[in-house]
């Protein structure tokens, strides 16, 4: 339903950077931990099934790669497990490697929510008249991802009904993936050359540009936005102050738990899982009033 995307733009935008921003510089397990549940479950809310079985496929091998690879390159800490060559795999290496697996994980889960949540006509509104050609451009590249994802499928599909991707061989595997790649191009580009054409013969460019849009700055919107500037300037003192600061190297130091530190972590949980929550609030009254029809 996507009940928080009904948000304002602004609003929403604000939001997604602040969780990106904190996702990536508070170097603290337990708002990294907060922000990849909060994502897992807001994505799990915007997604179906398939989806999610895709999701599981990738970020469970890319999240075991970084924590068996980080040991490799980094051999810090105190508490060595084995030796291999006389590098040292230390305890420490691998919590470092879990957490920024984490991390990463957290950071393209919400990256991916913004891009189901924020969509072009979203994007235009916010910078269409700052920036008329350069969000064009963006707003244009960004649709041809989806787009170009569902090619691929059909490409794919239409090369096994003749015959390809048949023996399961790894060579015959690369040689049915290079033919739907050549296709994929050659479809790109002549779609890009008519995405040009239609814009020319409908006169781009031609005259000032005018824009509609429907998005009003409701009191809801205000409130939101009261809400996150209020909890990214606490979260960002906070931080400053070294409340929330934890390091892995060369031992972990004790995990902040006094009540500033706490009441932290209860206002990022809260940022964190707000989308989630909305989406469940309007999921659970839409399931009441369809069972009153």
């Amino acid at each position: 339903m996507k009940a928080f995307g009904k948000l304002h733009p602004v609003t929403l935008l604000v939001y997604f950077v602040m969780m990106l921003a904190f996702s990536m510089f508070l170097r603290n397990p337990v708002t990294a931990g907060l922000s990849l549940l909060g994502s897992i479950a807001f994505c799990c809310t915007l997604t179906d099934r398939r989806e999610k079985l895709e999701d599981l496929k990738f970020y469970l091998p890319l999240s075991a790669l970084i924590v068996l690879t980080n040991p490799l390159v980094s051999h810090n800490g105190r508490t060595p497990l084995f030796f291999v060559n006389g590098n040292a795999f230390t305890l420490e290496a691998i919590w470092y490697g879990v957490f920024i697996a984490g991390m990463i994980a957290a950071v393209l889960l919400w990256s991916k929510a913004y891009s189901k949540i924020f969509t072009s006509d979203k994007f235009l509104y916010l910078f269409g008249r700052i920036l008329p050609k350069t969000a064009l451009i963006l707003s244009v590249a960004l649709r041809y991802v989806p787009l170009l994802k569902a090619q691929a499928a059909r490409l794919k599909d239409a090369q096994k009904t003749l015959g390809l991707f048949s023996t399961g061989s790894i060579a015959d595997n690369v040689i049915s993936a290079v033919k739907v790649y050549a296709a994929l191009v050659a479809w790109s580009l002549e779609n890009a050359v008519e995405t040009g054409r239609h814009m020319k013969a409908r006169g781009w460019n031609t005259v000032r540009r005018t824009a509609f849009s429907t998005f009003r700055f409701r009191v809801t919107d205000a409130v939101f936005l009261a809400v996150f500037a209020a909890a990214g300037t606490l979260l960002l003192l906070a931080a400053a102050k070294g409340t929330l600061y934890f390091s892995f190297y060369p031992a972990p130091t004790p995990l902040p738990a006094d009540p500033v530190s706490v009441s932290a972590y209860a206002l990022f949980g809260g940022l964190a899982f707000l989308p989630f929550f909305t989406e469940t609030e309007e999921s659970i009254r839409w399931t009441c009033l369809r069972s009153k029809i």
